[in-house]
C-alpha cells in the first residue's frame, strides 16, 4: 500500500489541509456565531441543560454548520450520522432510520446530521417526521437557503430555526492568528493586502484558510502587495445564486435603496448582481417597475427613461450596456418620489371589485340608435372643451356609487403641479354642486 502512495508522489500520513487541521474542538472555539454558541446563545443553553431539540442551522458556506454539529453530538454523548442530501436517497435515509431505531434500543441516542438538507424533496423531508416525533433522532439539518421557502412546515414545525451569521472581519482576523500558530509563520503579506484577504474570503471561513494556505505554501521571501495577492489568488465569483434567495435578497436591496434615494447603495446593489451573473434585462424589468411604483407622477419622464434604459442595453448588450442601468438607477434614485398612482391603482381595484356590476351613468354613454337616445344615453353630457375653464364638473362614477377618491398627489416634483390642478377642479366640482 506504501508503495501505491509513494508511486502517486503521496505519503499514507500526509498532512491534512489547513482548515481540518484547525477544525474547533469545543463549541467555545467556533468563531462568528457567539449569538448561539455564547454563554447565553440558545443552543449553549441547550447543551448545559444536557438536552438537545432538533435544529435547522441556516447560513452562507463556512460558518460552521458541519462543525456545530459535530460538537454538539460530543458534547451530548450522542452517535453522530452524517448524510449529506446531495448524495444520499430514501435507501439512505431509511437505513440511517433503522440504525438509530437499533442504537435505541440498545440505550444509545442519535444526531443525525443532513448537510444541505434543502435539497431533500418534499416527500422525503416528510418521512423525518416520525421519526423526528418519537424521539429515534435528534435531527441537526445544515442549508444554505432560507428554510422558510425551502423545507416543508410540517418539518420545520418540529425543529428550531437558528441563523449563523456571515464572518466579520473580526472573526476572521482570529481565523488567520490561528493559522499562523499552527504553521509557526506569519502570512507573508503586507498589511493592506491582509486586509484584502479578509475582503476576498467573504465572510467564508473555510475559504479563508483555504487561502491563507495557498500563501503559506507560496514560500515568499517578501511580504505580496494587494496588487501581488491578486495575481497569486484568483478571485472567486460571489455567493450568488440566480434561482434562489440571493437573488430575490439583492434585487429588493436594489429596489429599496432606490425608494429611498440612496444613489450610491442602489449603485452597490447593481454592481453586486451584475457581477454575480444576474441578467440584465431582469435588472431593467425591475427598474422600470420602480420607475412606475415608486416615482410615479413625482417625475413622469422616469418611466420613459426606465425603458429607454431597456432599449439602449438590448441594442448595446454588456459590457456598455449596464453603463445605461446605472445612469438610470443613478437617475431613479435622485428623483422625487411618489407612490400616489400606484396606491390609487390598488384602491380603485378594490372598489371595482366591490362594484363590479354597476353601469357607468346614463349622460356618459353614447347613444348612436333612436332608442338608445329615448332611454337617455347621452342627454345632460356636458362637453368639456366648451366650458370656459375646460371642466364641466361632471359625475363620471355610476349612478350607484358615491364618489371617492384614489389619487392623492403628494405635492413632490412634477406631481405638485398635478395637485393644484386636481384640488382647483375638486373645488369647481363642489361649487356647481355636482360632487
Amino acid at each position: 500500500m506504501a508503495d501505491l502512495f509513494e508511486a502517486a508522489g503521496l505519503t499514507p500520513h500526509a498532512p491534512a489541509p489547513l482548515a481540518e487541521r484547525l477544525r474547533p474542538r469545543r463549541l467555545d472555539e467556533v468563531a462568528g456565531q457567539d449569538h448561539l454558541l455564547g454563554p447565553e446563545g440558545p443552543i449553549r443553553r441547550m447543551v448545559d441543560a444536557g438536552r438537545l431539540s432538533s435544529m435547522i442551522l441556516w447560513g452562507p458556506p463556512g460558518t460552521g454548520k458541519t462543525t456545530i454539529a459535530r460538537l454538539l453530538a460530543e458534547a451530548g454523548g450522542y452517535q453522530l450520522q452524517s448524510l449529506s442530501a446531495v448524495f444520499s436517497g430514501v435507501a439512505d435515509l431509511k437505513k440511517a432510520f433503522e440504525t438509530a431505531r437499533a442504537r435505541r434500543a440498545a440505550g444509545q441516542s442519535t444526531l443525525l446530521f443532513i448537510d444541505e438538507i434543502h435539497r431533500f424533496n418534499r416527500a422525503q423531508q416528510d418521512g423525518f417526521l416520525p421519526f423526528v416525533e418519537e424521539g429515534i433522532v435528534t435531527l441537526v439539518g445544515a442549508t444554505t437557503e432560507n428554510p422558510s421557502f425551502e423545507l416543508n412546515g410540517a418539518l420545520l414545525s418540529r425543529c428550531q430555526v437558528y441563523v449563523l451569521k456571515r464572518l466579520d472581519d473580526v472573526a476572521l482576523e482570529a481565523l488567520l492568528l490561528k493559522a499562523e500558530v499552527a504553521e509557526g509563520r506569519v502570512l507573508p503579506l503586507e498589511p493592506e493586502a491582509r486586509s484584502a484577504l479578509l475582503a476576498l474570503a467573504d465572510g467564508d471561513g473555510r475559504y479563508l484558510l483555504t487561502l491563507a494556505e495557498t500563501l503559506f505554501n507560496i514560500a515568499s521571501g517578501q511580504p505580496l502587495t494587494t496588487r501581488q495577492l491578486g495575481e497569486v489568488l484568483q478571485k472567486r465569483s460571489p455567493a450568488y445564486d440566480k434561482s434562489r434567495e440571493e437573488h430575490y435578497n439583492l434585487v429588493s436591496a436594489l429596489h429599496k435603496s432606490i425608494r429611498g434615494s440612496d444613489p450610491d447603495a442602489a449603485l452597490y446593489w447593481l454592481a453586486r448582481m451584475l457581477a454575480g451573473g444576474e441578467d440584465p434585462l431582469f435588472i431593467a424589468r425591475r427598474l422600470v417597475r420602480a420607475a412606475a411604483e415608486d416615482i410615479g407622477e413625482a417625475d413622469p419622464m422616469a418611466l420613459v427613461l426606465a425603458n429607454a434604459a431597456k432599449d439602449t442595453y438590448d441594442f448595446l448588450g454588456s459590457p456598455e450596456g449596464e453603463i445605461a442601468l446605472a445612469q438610470l438607477v443613478v437617475h431613479l434614485a435622485s428623483a422625487p418620489k411618489s407612490n400616489a398612482v400606484y396606491t390609487a391603482f390598488t384602491a380603485a381595484q378594490k372598489a371595482a371589485r366591490e362594484t363590479g356590476s354597476l353601469a357607468p351613468p346614463a349622460h356618459i354613454l353614447n347613444g348612436p340608435t333612436r332608442l338608445m337616445k329615448d332611454l337617455g344615453y347621452g342627454k345632460g353630457y356636458a362637453y368639456d372643451h366648451d366650458e370656459d375653464s375646460g371642466f364641466s364638473g361632471q359625475n363620471y362614477f355610476p349612478d350607484g356609487m358615491a364618489r371617492r377618491t384614489f389619487y392623492k398627489p403628494t405635492g413632490r416634483g412634477a406631481e405638485a403641479r398635478i395637485k393644484e390642478r386636481i384640488e382647483f377642479w375638486s373645488a369647481e366640482r363642489d361649487k356647481r354642486g355636482k360632487g
